[in-house]
């Protein structure tokens, strides 16, 4: 899903802007606008961001590759832009066949690409008790197979199609879910979860001559059409007492009118594909920094509350030990499974 929800009262704080500095975002807008366009790559393009980001790049003067399950849904945008500012195919991510033809497409028709906007997927609201197993993993298959199998094949166009040495840009749309879960939305949280643990490995395993960047984009509460649009299954009856977490998620996300603008959100993501400097995550959102905030506060405090529990852990017998220059060469994972291998076990807990 597009839209990301928490059940917290978010600090609100208001931000007030001197004329000066519109004026210096309205030239760098313009300095924007006037660059060489991009092609992108745009996943779920049918609504919510995707829309709204297709949208936005085309407005720029970029190129887009348009892809969806229902072609016909941008027949609007079709009949507004030629053929060599926009290609929509039809695109079903749960299956490689469809990604690999696109990729061929875009490659046929444009012979380049610079960024890929991965953000097919959806939510659904449910108990973890009251989710059918056919329900989760046809989540997962979406918002954690279908977004990752695109990342490769974006990975090997970027190197393999591209000019030496170009790249591109792999923007990963995860959610807050991906920072902090929420009741009631736990399988979607776990899918975002994931996603973000591949985008994060996925970073670290490409060399940095590719100049391949990948940016997680975590937001907050916004108010897309996809919102209404999100599958809400039956309440399990154990959970039905209207206090229970996933009761009052449920009657909040009755009718809500989140105050996140999608479109500001295309245009923000635009300007920071445009900066040429991706960062690794991109919070959306003041609310979106107010979970990531607590999230951190809550992790330095169970270091603290814990780490008596691990002090005592060593091999009598002794072994390596991980000095700065090894975290900052390996992976501490892959570290811990070169030892193991080596004293016969790769075993990881």
């Amino acid at each position: 899903m597009n839209g990301s929800f928490n059940l917290c009262s978010w600090l609100m704080i208001r931000r007030y802007k001197s004329h000066s500095s519109q004026g210096r975002e309205s030239l760098h807008r313009q300095q924007i606008t006037m660059a060489s366009p991009k092609v992108w790559f745009i996943t779920g393009s049918s609504s919510g961001f995707g829309r709204s980001m297709t949208e936005y790049a085309l407005s720029q003067g970029d190129i887009v590759v348009a892809t969806l399950r229902k072609p016909q849904v941008l027949s609007d945008l079709e009949a507004r832009y030629s053929a060599d500012k926009l290609l929509v195919l039809k695109v079903d991510v749960t299956k490689q066949e469809d990604i690999d033809e696109a990729f061929a497409r875009t490659h046929s028709v444009f012979g380049r690409l610079d960024v890929v906007f991965n953000n097919a997927g959806y939510a659904l609201i449910s108990e973890i008790e009251g989710t059918p197993d056919h329900k989760a993993r046809a989540l997962f298959e979406t918002n954690f197979w279908g977004a990752t199998n695109v990342s490769r094949a974006a990975v090997k166009f970027f190197r393999e199609v591209n000019e030496l040495g170009k790249g591109g840009i792999i923007l990963q749309v995860s959610s807050v879910g991906g920072i902090n879960a929420f009741a009631g939305l736990s399988y979607y949280a776990a899918s975002k979860h994931a996603l973000e643990g591949f985008s994060d490995g996925l970073a670290k395993e490409l060399p940095a001559s590719w100049n391949i960047n990948v940016c997680i984009i975590e937001p907050g509460e916004f108010h897309t059409n996809v919102i209404g649009e999100t599958t809400a299954l039956p309440q399990h009856p154990a959970y039905a007492d209207e206090s229970f977490p996933t009761s009052v998620l449920r009657k909040t996300l009755n009718g809500a009118l989140w105050e996140g603008d999608a479109d500001k959100f295309a245009r923000t993501v635009y300007e920071v594909v445009q900066g040429g400097k991706i960062p690794k995550r991109l919070p959306m959102g003041l609310d979106a920094l107010e979970v990531l905030n607590l999230r951190i506060e809550d992790l330095k405090a169970t270091v603290d509350e814990t780490k008596g529990w691990s002090v005592d852990l060593k091999r009598a017998e002794g072994g390596l030990r991980s000095q700065r220059n090894v975290w900052d060469k390996y992976d501490i994972a892959w570290v811990i499974w070169i030892c193991n291998v080596h004293a016969g076990t790769d075993f990881i807990a």
